[in-house]
């Protein structure tokens, strides 16, 4: 068997792995990037519907859960997103914000992938990839890393493999092993941003709506979102839904999500035609798709002029609509899932380098890790902000 000595060596070729790989490798260490999956960034690649929302302007730590909310702090504090941005334009990529500080690529997320490789390759970074690490274990020296009939050793070992989502591009359990090889803690993995699966027998009532989109205010326990929502033949999905399912306990099916089709000025317009000889679903129809509109009211049997609905019918219907609460059977797990919820427990590493504070020199960055943003950039953002945390202190520490 082969023996190669490397400084660091960084399991992940995806967004977090780059970073931290670019960061060490400018700074003179010698860094292998190891990947099992044969094209390089793929997660990026499939972004923002191909153009990847690299980050958030928005970013603070409050948009993130994690066992420990403060954990991200100091890494989020020390790169910013005005510190990718200066990355991105050094690189001369057009970007443009879509909405709610939301960044995207003109162009298209290959352009990003390139920059990052780009940026490894004035590192002098090494790569295998498609590789396949079959064994890893503690030396004096660091840890040996075996993959092929190459024993590869290292003083730093970095784990950026990240979660269970999409798992048709390579996504693996596989960090987590090592985890816990290593004796670190498991906050345990759940699909997260993913659409909410709904009992047939709830969404019988609006078969037929499958494809509209409404905007709500949808909340679940400190998770709260106004964007829109969209029905479908299984349940709810759009980004109010996902930003939800981060919030929504599956463990638990007693506590349903509550979905605000009205606001007070909507309630002010149904108030306001109280005596109205127009039909209450006409009324509804201003405020949300009349498809909508006309589907809930026959479900609630509300088929009459609104001047005829008793004071009892008129306010339950207002209730209803600003408080519709509906009980999710489930996800629709990683396949669907945009990310991870849970990972490594982050009570088991340092928040400032992305360490393991029980085992020298092994680092945990990325969706791999027990931190997970809003939808909107913001896990990118934790990408590179942990990957240049890990990158920055293997630099100070390499020997």
């Amino acid at each position: 068997m082969k023996s190669t000595d490397f400084d660091a060596i960084i399991v992940g070729a995806g967004a977090a792995g780059m970073m931290c790989a670019s960061i060490a490798g400018q700074r003179g260490v010698r860094v292998l990037l190891v990947d099992h999956y044969h094209k390089l960034g793929e997660k990026i690649r499939i972004s923002g519907g191909g153009r990847c929302n690299f980050t958030n302007i928005h970013t603070s730590p409050a948009n993130f859960l994690s066992q420990n909310p403060h954990y991200c702090r100091s890494a989020l504090a020390r790169y910013t997103p005005a510190d990718f941005i200066k990355l991105v334009e050094a690189h001369r990529i057009r970007y443009h914000e879509k909405t709610l500080g939301q960044l995207f690529c003109d162009n298209s997320a290959t352009d990003i992938i390139q920059m990052l490789k780009t940026e490894c390759d004035r590192g002098h970074v090494a790569w295998r990839m498609p590789a396949i690490v079959s064994g890893i274990s503690r030396i004096d020296a660091g840890y040996e890393v075996n993959i092929g009939d190459e024993c590869l050793r290292t003083q730093s070992l970095v784990i950026a493999t990240g979660g269970l989502a999409v798992p048709k591009i390579g996504a693996t359990p596989f960090g987590y092993q090592i985890a816990t090889q290593f004796g670190l803690r498991i906050v345990p993995p759940k699909p997260a941003l993913v659409p909410l699966a709904v009992e047939p027998d709830t969404m019988a009532k609006f078969h037929d709506l499958s494809g509209v989109s409404l905007d709500a205010t949808v909340s679940c326990g400190a998770g709260v979102f106004r964007e829109a929502v969209l029905l479908t033949h299984r349940g709810l999905s759009g980004p109010a839904i996902l930003q939800i399912s981060s919030y929504w306990q599956s463990g638990n099916a007693k506590v349903p999500i509550h979905v605000a089709l009205l606001s007070g000025a909507s309630v002010d317009v149904l108030q306001a035609k109280r005596l109205s000889k127009a039909q209450f679903h006409t009324v509804l129809a201003e405020l949300v798709p009349r498809r909508f509109a006309e589907s809930w009211c026959n479900a609630h049997m509300l088929n009459k002029p609104m001047n005829e609905m008793s004071d009892v019918a008129f306010n339950h219907a207002i209730d209803a609509l600003a408080d519709w609460q509906i009980k999710p059977s489930g996800t629709l797990g990683y396949n669907k899932a945009e990310v991870t919820l849970g990972g490594v427990d982050t009570r088991d590493l340092s928040s400032k380098t992305m360490a393991a504070t029980t085992q020298p020199n092994l680092f945990f960055i990325g969706e791999v890790v027990d931190v997970t943003g809003h939808l909107g950039g913001f896990n990118f953002q934790w990408a590179w902000a942990s990957g240049h945390a890990a990158g920055i202190a293997i630099a100070e520490r390499r020997t």
